[in-house]
């Protein structure tokens, strides 16, 4: 008797970062990041409760206090299914977003088992480097950056003069940014959106090889759940931004000094992901509203389990729904 055919949470999670995609594709070039954000919410959250998991989200909006819905701690879903950790970010990149830039997207990631994935806390900065799947395995987080473009040019079987490094355009990372230039690399900086960053470097459309420098904590454990999927790796440490943030990990017992592996941050086998593109980029391409009230998204949906990755291209028709203003798609 052959196997049963397993469910694949990632082709329902897609209508979440839909209608998530949707929403804040409104606002795009509008200067306002919180509406953009909060529609967004709205739309992520609305879906999420229809799904047939007993979830709780480990890396959502922030704490319950400054955060309505999506919020850490939060239990979303039926109640029924599979359990899972849950990590969202509505837009990864809502300053983007709200300028009209590409390169904000619409993520979930599900993880099988409470406490499969790390939360960082309070501490929401992250030291980082990802790379893609011909790469893992070669880089090392604490040796010194010509090192590791050097490695994961002889991996790629590249000149280190032709490899592209994604680098956050912060001042906190000027030490990156002068250490590529010195080892002759190419860098783009990034001014928002480093999940899709770290999501590049496993894709070859992109022409992206390395992700490096100082982002958010919540972002490194959405994207490791992505490399999982992908073949790819990140490793993080925890970068407090001041001697009280530093004395605060000290006394809550947390290791400034460990390196975080891709496994440290997401500990299942079983990983579902899901991303819709907002303001297009190299990554996903941007919602588009024709007429008629018809609006075209893109999106990729991967499971680790597997290693399926499936690229979709939607057409919701609006004048269909039954709830226009919740924007529920059929």
């Amino acid at each position: 008797m052959s196997e049963p055919v397993e469910r694949n949470l990632g082709l329902e999670m897609v209508r979440v970062t839909e209608t998530a995609a949707m929403g804040a594709a409104r606002w795009l070039g509008r200067g306002d990041k919180e509406a953009a954000d909060q529609a967004a919410v709205d739309g992520m959250r609305l879906h999420l409760a229809t799904l047939d998991i007993d979830g709780l989200v480990v890396i959502g909006e922030g704490e319950k206090d400054s955060a309505p819905m999506l919020f850490n701690g939060e239990r979303v879903g039926t109640g029924k299914g599979l359990v899972v950790d849950v990590a969202v970010d509505p837009v990864d990149g809502t300053t983007l977003t709200a300028s009209g830039i590409p390169g904000a997207i619409a993520v979930i990631a599900l993880s099988e088992g409470r406490g499969s994935m790390y939360a960082p806390g309070s501490l929401v900065y992250m030291d980082k480097i990802a790379v893609g799947p011909e790469a893992a395995g070669v880089i090392d987080l604490e040796a010194p950056i010509e090192h590791n473009l050097r490695q994961v040019a002889k991996a790629k079987r590249k000149d280190v003069n032709d490899l592209r490094v994604l680098i956050l355009d912060r001042a906190r990372n000027q030490e990156y940014i002068d250490g590529v230039r010195q080892a002759g690399a190419r860098i783009s900086l990034i001014g928002d959106g480093d999940v899709a960053g770290a999501i590049a470097t496993a894709q070859d459309e992109t022409a992206a090889d390395v992700l490096l420098g100082i982002g958010g904590s919540p972002e490194a454990v959405i994207a490791a759940g992505a490399l999982l999927c992908m073949g790819g790796e990140i490793q993080c440490k925890l970068w407090p931004r001041d001697d009280g943030e530093r004395q605060e990990a000290i006394d809550t017992g947390l290791d400034l000094d460990q390196v975080m592996t891709t496994k440290d941050l997401v500990r299942s086998d079983n990983v579902f992901f899901a991303a819709t593109g907002v303001t297009g980029g190299d990554y996903l391409r941007a919602v588009e509203f024709r007429r008629e009230e018809h609006v075209v998204t893109h999106s990729v949906i991967m499971r680790s389990k597997t290693g399926s990755i499936r690229y979709m291209t939607a057409t919701h028709n609006l004048a269909r729904l039954s709830d226009i203003s919740a924007q529920t798609l059929d």
